[in-house]
């Protein structure tokens, strides 16, 4: 260990939570909690429902193109590009909305779905998961049906020139760019070819 007493993954207990807001995406609390040894915190900390995105892949290899959809984001008030995906529901399994979302945002469905990883999108101040999914071969076969303020474009992207650019300029939410690191890794687990340019 380069530093540290071997005890910074012990869990603190906490000893009261009270809400500070509640709104329609998310509400935060104020948490009150005691470290192992003792010492005592107050920290904020977001509750949202967990989210789920797919990365839809057409093709293998260096003919791979990604289905993503455009947006416009008012937390970086930016259009940015994106793989479909958003809040899980209650009582939904996180697959199916996966599926649902790249119905709703894209009107194809997936053919083959693969789970490709589960993360926390920020652990210091959030408690949901992201999920992560691939979909293969995904087909066009229903309408799309976006949510009341959602304005979304949906096209087919180079999946090379996608792994070059992310990151930079309109795609760089960086969940998506976790959600592009977990979708190579499951298509190398699963022994299918990398989306990477040869």
């Amino acid at each position: 260990m380069v530093a540290g007493d071997g005890r910074g993954g012990e869990r603190w207990n906490t000893l009261s939570t009270r809400m500070m807001y509640s709104g329609s995406v998310f509400s935060v609390h104020e948490k009150n909690s005691q470290a192992p040894d003792g010492r005592l915190g107050c920290f904020s900390v977001i509750k949202a429902r967990d989210w789920a995105v797919v990365v839809p892949i057409l093709g293998r290899g260096t003919e791979a193109r990604l289905l993503m959809v455009r947006q416009y984001r008012h937390g970086s008030d930016k259009p940015s590009l994106e793989f479909p995906g958003g809040v899980v529901e209650t009582d939904e399994a996180p697959e199916k909305a996966a599926a649902r979302e790249l119905a709703e945002e894209t009107g194809y469905l997936p053919g083959t779905l693969l789970h490709a990883g589960t993360v926390y999108p920020n652990p210091a101040i959030q408690g949901n998961r992201y999920h992560v999914f691939v979909a293969l071969d995904p087909y066009p076969a229903v309408e799309r049906h976006l949510d009341e303020h959602e304005i979304v474009d949906a096209d087919l992207y180079p999946a090379g020139e996608i792994l070059d650019s992310m990151g930079e300029g309109e795609l760089s939410h960086a969940l998506m760019c976790t959600a592009l690191f977990l979708a190579e890794k499951c298509l190398a687990s699963k022994g299918l070819p990398s989306l990477r340019r040869l």
